[in-house]
């Protein structure tokens, strides 16, 4: 008897070779929460250098990021914002209304979608207008400070429209590279 319960001690389990002695039956039969998931590639949406991102989504449901180690950038690593990119989708206190604060108000208040781009479109043409240099064909009365959660192509049509189509000159992105 005391045989056998030495024999089931890990210790004298891994010195007899056995490759998984210290792992605990219920430990062996934990699976990833992504396993049978559904899988898609994708790119890091920050920075701009091109990480690859695995996407594991089942039914409609988004399960986890990760790194992709096939990726030539990044080997399956990810900085500490694109590691985070989970968060950014599915944090419960992510804002998904439009809050809208009028002048001199200490109340925010929710509209909708289609009322804030209308008040946005009306106030940069309105300053565009008040603004515009026809000399120089380009106004300085506002500015453009892009996010680096989007993409470069996205990137790359919000820079077109604002200097092609509003003249605008001061662009800007806080990514840095």
């Amino acid at each position: 008897m005391l045989a056998e319960l030495l024999l089931k001690w890990p210790l004298i389990r891994q010195l007899r070779g056995e490759k998984d002695a210290a792992v605990s039956d219920r430990t062996r039969d934990l699976r990833p929460k992504n396993e049978a998931a559904d899988v898609a590639r994708s790119i890091c949406p920050y920075c701009g250098v091109g990480c690859g991102q695995l996407v594991y989504h089942r039914g409609g449901k988004l399960l986890s990021i990760e790194g992709d180690p096939q990726s030539p950038i990044s080997r399956g690593h990810l900085c500490p914002k694109g590691a985070a990119s989970y968060e950014l989708v599915t944090h419960p206190a992510r804002a998904t209304k439009v809050k809208y604060r009028a002048p001199r108000s200490r109340q925010w208040r929710e509209i909708g979608l289609e009322e804030a781009t209308a008040m946005v479109a009306e106030r940069m043409w309105a300053t565009r207008q008040r603004t515009f240099d026809e000399q120089a064909m380009h106004t300085t009365g506002m500015a453009h400070l892009g996010g680096a959660t989007l993409d470069d192509e996205e990137n790359y049509l919000i820079k077109k429209l604002f200097t092609g189509g509003l003249g605008m000159v001061c662009i800007s992105n806080q990514a840095r590279i």
